[in-house]
């Protein structure tokens, strides 16, 4: 009798936490068409059991989904049967995908967990279309928000990664149209609710022994990491999790409205070549670095941090170019910031090059698709440059040679202590590698005088009472 009771007590209290949750979030409505994933685990069959005993509060129309990923031979076809059986018990039309993952791995280049995730969701998409759904709805539950907030944090996420998994999101696809969502009615419990909550009900589920699986990062998380987090240091460390994610979705939604504002004010059209315009740049740096994501996000670029970093640096004017992932080149003209695709970026990219330089004088390098200028500085001005930027002209001679970086190449820049490689000091300065093999230096007699980004070499620095100074500058 006692256990009937607590059955019922818990049945309720998950029910009515879940219903509260779509409620409170607006999750689903009246008269949707919603297609639930149901894998066969105790997750997704927890939140097809939960939905049945909802839809008469929520008036939903329900149907059943389930994608056979081709991974685990007889056992994946006995949850499809499972699935399937579930759906005629409950009166439920049945719509079952299949894929080949290992292969789409293989071909896309893909961890396997990455690659079932990519055909799963192209084949919602697809569902979504065909059968005039409004959403579809899976079965992640709080501790899925945990362990992928920290494994986000481990792979250093910034604010949008911690956000986690979104209850709503829309379902993004060409065939789909707007409006149509995954939604994650689950993410309010946890696991073991939602395991408690299928007893409560007397429904079974499918083991799937894949979660076991060491080798996929996910369950090293979940069945080793997160433990050993909560026992050694936060008993609470889930909760803390899902709260982080809470946080970090609120300050995404008023950085995404404050960034999209200041985007929409200073983009330009420049065809095939999107512009932005940088006057009153003087942001606080964390609008500039969203700032300039989205602009390249606009462009279809996915740049990791480093890349913003350096057009950021481009930005304000410390650089006049930077190389950015699939060949294109950010190049800063006045006060613009202009995105040149890979056609135009460089017209001959990767390839070696050397030029003369007359001194003073000025030399076209098609490589870069920029002009290297040296002009001669008067003694009087030169006095007035800051220290490291001018070479003597005296040491300069008539000519000097300018040719991309080779490697092994050693420089001894001015304040420095000693020579180091090239290599090495791009590290430092974190110049990205597919940049550096036409970095271009400057040499005098087969030494290395000048390099793009760094102070003058440390022997040809030009000093007071050197007479005239010579100075070297890119022009676009």
């Amino acid at each position: 009798m006692i256990a009937e009771t607590n059955r019922r007590i818990y049945h309720h209290f998950v029910r009515d936490k879940v219903l509260r949750y779509i409620r409170e979030l607006s999750l689903l409505k009246a008269g949707d068409r919603v297609g639930v994933a149901v894998s066969g685990g105790a997750d997704s069959v927890a939140l097809l059991r939960v939905l049945l005993d909802l839809r008469p509060d929520i008036g939903i129309v329900l149907s059943v989904a389930h994608f056979n990923h081709g991974l685990r031979a007889d056992a994946a076809d006995a949850d499809q049967a499972f699935v399937a059986e579930l759906a005629r018990e409950h009166g439920l039309e049945l719509f079952v995908g299949h894929g080949d993952v290992r292969d789409h791995a293989i071909l896309s280049k893909q961890t396997i967990e990455a690659a079932a995730r990519e055909l799963r969701y192209a084949w919602f998409a697809q569902l979504v279309h065909w059968k005039s759904l409004n959403a579809i709805t899976t079965g992640h539950t709080l501790d899925d928000q945990a362990e992928t907030v920290l494994m986000k944090f481990l792979r250093g996420a910034g604010t949008r990664g911690l956000a986690g998994i979104y209850p709503k999101l829309p379902l993004v696809d060409k065939a789909v149209p707007a409006g149509a969502y995954v939604i994650r009615p689950l993410l309010c419990i946890s696991r073991a609710d939602a395991e408690t909550y299928l007893g409560s009900v007397q429904q079974s589920w499918c083991a799937d022994e894949s979660n076991a699986d060491p080798h996929f990062t996910r369950n090293r998380v979940r069945h080793e990491l997160l433990p050993l987090l909560v026992r050694d240091y936060n008993p609470s460390l889930p909760r803390v999790l899902n709260q982080t994610a809470d946080v970090a979705r609120g300050e995404e939604e008023y950085w995404d409205d404050l960034v999209d504002h200041e985007l929409s004010c200073r983009l330009r059209d420049g065809g095939t070549s999107p512009r932005l315009t940088l006057g009153g740049f003087d942001l606080p740096l964390a609008v500039q670095r969203r700032l300039l994501k989205q602009f390249l996000q606009k462009a279809s670029i996915a740049a990791d941090f480093e890349h913003v970093e350096n057009l950021l640096r481009c930005a304000v004017g410390d650089i006049d170019r930077t190389t950015l992932p699939g060949g294109w080149l950010a190049v800063r003209k006045g006060e613009c910031l202009e995105l040149r695709p890979p056609s135009t970026a460089s017209p001959c990219a990767g390839s070696k090059f050397a030029y003369a330089l007359p001194v003073p004088g000025e030399i076209y390098i098609a490589e870069l698709a920029v002009t290297l200028r040296a002009t001669v500085v008067p003694e009087k001005r030169a006095r007035e440059a800051a220290s490291g930027t001018l070479l003597a002209a005296s040491l300069a001679g008539s000519e000097m040679t300018v040719r991309n970086w080779w490697p092994g190449d050693r420089y001894f820049p001015a304040h420095s202590r000693s020579e180091e490689k090239l290599k090495r000091l791009f590290s430092e300065s974190k110049i990205p590698e597919e940049e550096r093999a036409t970095w271009p230096v400057v040499l005098k007699d087969e030494k290395i005088v000048w390099v793009r980004g760094f102070p003058v070499a440390q022997a040809f620095a030009w000093k007071a009472g050197m007479g005239d100074a010579l100075r070297i500058e890119e022009l676009s």
